[in-house]
C-alpha cells in the first residue's frame, strides 16, 4: 500500500546536543522542508525519569568512545565541530530567545546558535553571545533586543515547557528525534543523526513497524579495500541482539580483506567489572526502552534478518560463548558461522541457550561434534573467556559489539559499521 509522501519533516532539537547539531546540518539534503521543534532536553530526561540524563552515569570508557564518536561524524559529514571544554552549557536562555523570534527567522538563527556552540565553542547561556550569533545569522538587531526582552516572559517560557512536554508525549528520550506525522497510522520516531537512510526511507513510504525498506533489505555492502595489513577485532557475547546483527554482517568486512579476529567475551562479567547494570534494556526510562525495543526489530528488517523478541530475557551464554572459542580452533569461519547461529538460534528461533540439548542441536546442524560441549567445563577454556573479558575490559570496551581497528580505533554498536569500514580503508579520525 503506497502512502502520500510526507510534506513536512519535524526535527526535535537542543542546542546543548552534538548529534543535533550535526542532524541540523544535514536536514537540508532530505528532500523535504524542516519543522523545526526546539524542546529543553535537560527537561525531557526529568520528565521520562533520566534525572541528568545518560552523560551523567556513563563510564569513563563510554565517555572517550561518545567524543570520539562525534568527531568521526562530524568528519563523514565534512561540518566544523569543536567540543567546548564547558560542555555541556545551559541552552534554555537560547531556546528562549529562539521561540521569541519570528518564526520565519528560524532557521537562520538554529544555524546561528548551533555555529556559536559547536564550531566556535561560545557560552550560548550569555546574552551577547546569543545576540552575536543572531546578528552573524542576519537577523536583526530589533528582532534581536525585543526576542532577549521576550525570553523571560511568562508566555515564552510556558511555550518552552509545552513543547517540551509534547516532545515527551510523542516517545522522544533524546535528541535528535526525527518525527514523521502520518493521518492514516501513528507517527514515525526515529531517534540519531546516524539514521538518516532510515529518515530517508521512511519519508519515501517505508514504515519501519511492518517491514522491509523499498527495494527490498539493505544489508552491510562494502565497495573499499582495507589497507594493507588492517586487522579487526571484534568483541561479542550473544546475549545482545545487537552483537547478533552485527555478527551476521561481519563477511562484508571481511570481503574487504582485513584480517578478522573474533573475541567472545563474557558481556555479564565485563558489566560486573565496570559497575553497569547486567540488562541495561530492563535500567532503561520506559520510552527509550520501548524505542529500543522497535530499534531492534526495525534493524532485522533493514537488513533482512531473522528477528523474534525471546520470550526468555536475559540468558546466560557462557556455555555458548565457551563453543564459540571452541570452534575458533577450526578457524575465523567457523567461530563465525557457529557465533552467529547461536544468536540466530536466541534472537529468532525463541530457543533457550542456557540448555544444554538445545546447544547439542545447534552444534550438529553447523557440523560440529557435540563433543565440544562437554569440553566447555575444561579449566583451560574458562580460563580463555575469562581472559577474553579482562582483555576486553583493558581495551576499554563497555558493549557489544565493539570493533576495534589496527589495535587503535575502538567502535562501539552494529550501527557503527560503515564508519569500522572506513577506519578498515585507511579513515585516521579519531
Amino acid at each position: 500500500m503506497r502512502h502520500t509522501r510526507p510534506r513536512l519533516l519535524e526535527l526535535w532539537f537542543d542546542f546543548s546536543c552534538p548529534y543535533a547539531y550535526l542532524a541540523s546540518r544535514r536536514a537540508g539534503t532530505l528532500g523535504v522542508p524542516i519543522d523545526w521543534h526546539p524542546m529543553l532536553l535537560g527537561g525531557v530526561f526529568r520528565g521520562i525519569g533520566a534525572g541528568d540524563g545518560p552523560m551523567a552515569t556513563q563510564s569513563v570508557a563510554k565517555a572517550m568512545h561518545n567524543v570520539a564518536d562525534m568527531h568521526r561524524w562530524a568528519d563523514l559529514f565534512g561540518e566544523r565541530f569543536h567540543l567546548p571544554a564547558s560542555h555541556p552549557m545551559r541552552t534554555v536562555l537560547a531556546l528562549r530567545v529562539l521561540l521569541a523570534l519570528p518564526h520565519s527567522r528560524w532557521p537562520a538563527a538554529i544555524e546561528g546558535i548551533y555555529a556559536a556552540y559547536w564550531q566556535r565553542g561560545e557560552d550560548v547561556a550569555q546574552d551577547g553571545v546569543i545576540a552575536g550569533a543572531l546578528r552573524t545569522a542576519g537577523v536583526s538587531d530589533d528582532e534581536i533586543t525585543r526576542a532577549l526582552e521576550q525570553a523571560s516572559s511568562d508566555a515564552i517560557k510556558e511555550e518552552l515547557r509545552r513543547r517540551t512536554d509534547e516532545a515527551i508525549e510523542l516517545g522522544i528520550f533524546g535528541a535528535p528525534a526525527w518525527v514523521i506525522r502520518r493521518p492514516d497510522r501513528a507517527h514515525v520516531l526515529i531517534w540519531g543523526q546516524d539514521r538518516l537512510p532510515w529518515v530517508e526511507a521512511a519519508l519515501g513510504g517505508w514504515d519501519p513497524e511492518l517491514g522491509p525498506p523499498p527495494g527490498g533489505p539493505r544489508p552491510l555492502v562494502i565497495a573499499d579495500r582495507a589497507k594493507p595489513g588492517a586487522t579487526l577485532d571484534v568483541y561479542f557475547d550473544v546475549s545482545s541482539p545487537f552483537a547478533y546483527f552485527g555478527l551476521t554482517q561481519l563477511p562484508a568486512l571481511v570481503a574487504m580483506g582485513a584480517t578478522l579476529r573474533l573475541v567472545p567475551i563474557l558481556l555479564g562479567g565485563l558489566f560486573r567489572e565496570i559497575g553497569q547494570a547486567n540488562a541495561p534494556l530492563f535500567a532503561f526510562p520506559p520510552a527509550k526502552s520501548r524505542y529500543f525495543g522497535l530499534e531492534m526489530a526495525r534493524w532485522a528488517r533493514w537488513w533482512g534478518l531473522p528477528f523474534t523478541a525471546p520470550s526468555k530475557f536475559p540468558q546466560r551464554t557462557v556455555t555458548a560463548q565457551r563453543l564459540a572459542l571452541l570452534a575458533l580452533e577450526q578457524g575465523t569461519d567457523a567461530g563465525l558461522r557457529l557465533a552467529t547461529a547461536c544468536g540466530r538460534a536466541m534472537w529468532a528461533e525463541q530457543r533457550d541457550l542456557e540448555d544444554d540439548a538445545t546447544l547439542r542441536q545447534i552444534l550438529e546442524h553447523e557440523g560440529f561434534s557435540p563433543a565440544l560441549l562437554e569440553r566447555t567445563q575444561d579449566p583451560a577454556v574458562k580460563a580463555q573467556l575469562a581472559a577474553n573479558t579482562a582483555a576486553a575490559r583493558a581495551a576499554n570496551v563497555f558493549g557489544v559489539p565493539t570493533f576495534v581497528v589496527n589495535g587503535r580505533q575502538l567502535f562501539w554498536g552494529q550501527d557503527r559499521l560503515e564508519l569500522v569500514a572506513r577506519a578498515l580503508a585507511g579513515w585516521a579520525v579519531a
